[in-house]
């Protein structure tokens, strides 16, 4: 390989790499709160710079607005991938998962051109990477904060039987909940209470935050809450409770996940392990696996294979995963 072929997939993966930290990358809380100060400044300043200034932020939101919409527009499922990004807690747009998305399957469509794969080959690679890159790491990001929302939320249903006890009423408590807990549950409580104080419901604003998160373990307090107030009887006791049963149904879900890891580790050395093959002889004789992609024959069987192990990691898939 030359030196031109090198150099163009340098620039490409530095390009890709732009982007993609251009996308994930969400502005920190203290630069928002500058942004904010010097938008106000600016907003009731009377010189025609600070106009200007205010003009120019417009139109770059403008844009912004522009780029989610046409990301809305392409991308399948928008509702459901924005409902998907608010659950990360991140403050990703629809817009910036859809350049993520371009550019990690360009970057895989030129590096695969580049080294004269088939043209089949590369777009589908490229298409299963950009598609799939991006997905994982919502899902990541989804699946860790709902796992630090799961492990703290017991402290702060004890936390609001403490304050319950003591006399406060449920609204004053959950503030102070939200004040006094850390990472995604104290986030999600400061956030129950801003839309209490903007004349929500307390059973609305749980409700929304129940549909954002998509656990069991809040639905379950949200239930809790909502049959108190119809049928009456004592929250804290009935609060207290719920923060045994979520405490051991996490210790549960710990243990499954320790008995099932070898089957887990398995099926990933399993399923992986012809694809490893495969661009091992590719490396060694690839003229050899190009018969893959020209002779039907080996089209068919290679299709045939692909299918019989997804059905085989469904089938693992299933045997290792638990409801509690």
């Amino acid at each position: 390989m030359g030196m031109m072929p090198l150099l163009a997939v340098g620039a490409g993966a530095l390009c890709v790499l732009v982007l993609v930290a251009f996308a994930f990358a969400g502005p920190s809380p203290e630069r928002a709160r500058a942004r904010r100060l010097a938008l106000v400044r600016e907003r009731y300043g009377e010189t025609a710079a600070a106009l200007s200034a205010v003009q120019a932020r417009g139109i770059a939101a403008a844009r912004a607005n522009k780029m989610d919409a046409a990301a809305m527009r392409y991308l399948p499922r928008p509702d459901a991938l924005k409902k998907r990004l608010a659950m990360t807690g991140k403050t990703w747009t629809v817009g910036q998962y859809g350049m993520a998305t371009v550019g990690c399957a360009l970057f895989v469509a030129l590096g695969l051109m580049v080294l004269n794969l088939p043209v089949a080959l590369s777009v589908l690679l490229a298409i299963a990477v950009g598609a799939g890159i991006p997905h994982m790491t919502v899902s990541f990001h989804i699946r860790r904060r709902v796992t630090r929302f799961t492990a703290k939320f017991p402290d702060a249903i004890e936390l609001l039987v403490r304050g319950l006890r003591s006399g406060l009423p449920i609204t004053e408590t959950i503030g102070v909940v939200g004040q006094e807990i850390d990472g995604p549950v104290g986030v999600e409580f400061r956030a129950i209470t801003d839309r209490m104080r903007i004349g929500r419901t307390l059973d609305a604003a749980l409700q929304e935050t129940a549909d954002r998160l998509g656990t069991p373990e809040f639905q379950f307090f949200v239930i809790s809450i909502a049959i108190q107030r119809e049928t009456g009887g004592n929250l804290a006791e009935t609060l207290a409770n719920l923060a045994t049963v979520l405490r051991t149904r996490f210790q549960m879900k710990l243990k499954i996940k320790a008995m099932s890891s070898e089957s887990k580790a398995s099926a990933y050395i399993v399923g992986s392990l012809p694809f490893i093959v495969f661009a091992m002889i590719w490396m060694v004789n690839a003229s050899y696996m190009r018969n893959f992609f020209v002779d039907p024959r080996l089209i068919i069987a290679g299709v045939g294979g692909l299918v019989w192990m997804g059905i085989g990691v469904f089938i693992m898939a299933k045997m290792v995963s638990f409801e509690i």
